[in-house]
């Protein structure tokens, strides 16, 4: 993915023109790829998360409070309040948990029925959290329009995922596996098009936003590392290293197209940059993250008792 994604983006400003009449057609993209995620999580995942609610509330306290506060910190002091690259910022964190943390989760060691069902109640819950956040930080400074925007959040998020839990439901699970071969490709072309088309929405604008781009780049990647950090950081007391990768890459890695549906939508076309930058760094910082977390791993189990052990 780190060369399909700078590609369609890529493309996406150089087809421009041909691209832009289709844009409409990003949130019924956008639907089918999370209707592609909920169908592997069924109300048995759901329940076991809930016997766990003070992780999950935990969890959300630090992607959708805490890393806000930092983004919009470090936003406005180098923007000013004002700027649509603040509310750009904000947003990337107040949006639900990325389904790509499902692949890093299990590939780094932690616990996948967690992290999937937390991105499924993450993204029900998104149409509260969302106008929720945006109200909080930006109030009357931002003309937010919320039935619209909530209407819009039920149709393109939950309402395919409660879709989805319904037919993993009924058919104990066997839809994943059996739809698998052609629905998993088709969501990856569908996010690919998702990227591309709304780059060709704001290369109209690209060309305001070269001197920013110097501060605005590095901003991002602060971001988006200090979101992982934050994961990590607030449960590093637990000791427990399973809940401790799940929770970073929960707080770390967000849903950055309906994050740029969303910006696009509602705001000025500023404000989905930051957004955008966003899909170039946190794929690339999620590698870094596992790489950290195994150099930890190792300086942990090789300080162990038990690895001293002739």
């Amino acid at each position: 993915m780190f060369l399909i994604i700078p590609g369609s983006l890529i493309l996406g400003f150089i087809f421009a023109n041909v691209l832009q009449p289709m844009v409409g057609a990003v949130p019924y993209l956008f639907a089918y790829v999370t209707l592609a995620m909920a169908i592997g999580c069924g109300l048995g995942q759901l329940r076991d998360v809930l016997k766990k609610p003070g992780i999950i509330v935990w969890t959300f306290l630090l992607a959708h409070l805490v890393s806000p506060i930092l983004a919009y910190g470090i936003g406005t002091a180098l923007f000013g309040a004002d700027s649509p690259y603040v509310v750009g910022l904000v947003l990337f964190t107040i949006i639900p948990l990325g389904v790509s943390t499902v692949l890093w989760v299990g590939m780094s060691g932690g616990s996948v029925p967690l992290v999937l069902a937390m991105v499924v109640l993450d993204s029900a819950l998104s149409p509260l959290v969302v106008p929720a956040g945006l109200h909080l930080f930006f109030n009357a400074s931002v003309d937010i329009k919320l039935t619209p925007l909530i209407v819009d959040l039920l149709i393109i998020i939950v309402l395919p995922t409660v879709v989805g839990v319904f037919l993993h439901q009924i058919t104990g699970g066997r839809i994943q596996e059996q739809v698998k071969p052609f629905a998993a490709p088709v969501s990856k072309l569908c996010f690919v098009a998702v990227v591309g088309l709304n780059a060709s929405a704001i290369a109209p604008y690209v060309g305001q936003l070269k001197q920013d781009m110097l501060k605005l780049v590095p901003l991002v990647i602060l971001l988006v590392a200090l979101c992982y950090a934050a994961g990590f950081l607030g449960t590093l007391k637990s000791r427990d290293r399973s809940l401790q990768v799940t929770v970073s890459y929960a707080t770390g890695m967000r849903n950055i197209s309906l994050g740029i549906v969303l910006a696009l939508g509602y705001f000025s076309p500023l404000t989905a940059v930051p957004v955008v930058l966003s899909i170039l760094v946190q794929q690339p910082l999620a590698t870094v993250h596992h790489y950290i977390l195994q150099k930890l791993n190792n300086r942990k189990a090789d300080r162990s008792p038990a690895s001293h052990v002739r």
